[in-house]
């Protein structure tokens, strides 16, 4: 436990040279790593969604590809293509940039829903089939999506199905003018990514992944988590509610947050703590829902003041 606790920090710690100012973002991030999870940066341009991704794959020393998503990007752009080698006198498979242990899909939401479901297989059974043969893909393993939630011109809205796929959505927001000050004054010669190096490896991110998994997590506490998911299906505003994998992402985050809480045991706080990031954008809002412009982080927090915390009393 304390060593994968060590690994986080040192991680976080690193990730802080470029990242300024954004504790609680980064520590999400890892937060996702260690849960083995794919995480969504929704925020608008230059706030630093791509310098976060990079930060990450260079203190892990991971291989890392970055895919700029637009609306001519085909799936085989992405998992790959047989091509017939003469040569040879077979087919041979040129593997696509998401065979990579980070990869970053930078914004995601310009490339068509046909392209977007390329991702699908990788993300959730961390394989890549083509042409019939599967391929799988090395550990540690996740996918970065940027987006822009301002632009709406030449952008397609992430199906349902692959929204559900990323564990967390978070977005960075921007600096306070101190920590802008800070980025300033780093960057007046070079950029602190040019110096960044590796501080854990790939087996030592994996060691913590496993490390996650032994928290203990309490049946009332299992109760706790079930029962908010459940409330996001019978909310009246919400349309569609969080799916099962809704359900494993808090269980999961709040075995992580308990980790870097240096705890070895979950508690109702963890649960709070990561319910927001990891069901909010799972949520389908009705009609009426949208038109009083009702979100799930809204909605999250509503059901979170009404579930009842284990060992809670009702007073009469």
């Amino acid at each position: 436990m304390s060593v994968a606790l060590q690994v986080a920090q040192r991680v976080i710690a690193n990730v802080e040279k470029v990242i300024i100012g954004k504790h609680r973002e980064v520590e999400l991030t890892l937060l996702a790593l260690l849960c083995r999870g794919h995480i969504l940066i929704e925020d608008v341009p230059g706030v630093g969604k791509t310098a976060l991704a990079k930060a990450i794959s260079r203190s892990l020393g991971c291989t890392f590809k970055r895919i700029q998503f637009t609306p001519d990007l085909l799936p085989s752009d992405i998992t790959g293509i047989s091509i017939y080698n003469q040569k040879m006198g077979e087919f041979e498979f040129k593997p696509g940039p998401i065979l990579s242990q980070i990869v970053l899909a930078d914004e995601i939401n310009r490339a068509t829903p046909k392209t977007q479901s390329a991702l699908l297989e990788s993300m959730e059974e961390r394989q890549v089939t083509v042409d019939g043969i599967t391929y799988p893909l090395a550990e540690p393993f996740i996918v970065l999506a940027t987006q822009n939630p301002i632009e709406y011109e030449g952008t397609f809205p992430l199906p349902e199905a692959q929204l559900d796929r990323f564990m967390i959505r978070i977005s960075l927001g921007y600096p306070a003018a101190r920590d802008e000050i800070e980025i300033l004054s780093r960057q007046q010669m070079t950029h602190p990514l040019d110096s960044l190096g590796q501080v854990v490896s790939s087996q030592e991110i994996v060691a913590a992944q496993a490390a996650v998994r032994e928290v203990y997590v309490d049946e009332l506490v299992k109760q706790y988590i079930v029962g908010i998911v459940e409330a996001t299906r019978k909310h009246e505003d919400v349309y569609l509610g969080a799916s099962p994998r809704g359900s494993l992402a808090l269980y999961r985050g709040s075995q992580a947050r308990a980790l870097l809480d240096e705890r070895n045991y979950v508690i109702p706080d963890d649960v709070k703590a990561v319910a927001s990031i990891t069901l909010a954008h799972r949520l389908i809002m009705s009609p009426s829902a949208r038109m009083k412009n009702v979100t799930g982080d809204s909605v999250i927090d509503e059901i979170l003041r009404r579930v009842l915390v284990p060992g809670t009393r009702v007073g009469k």
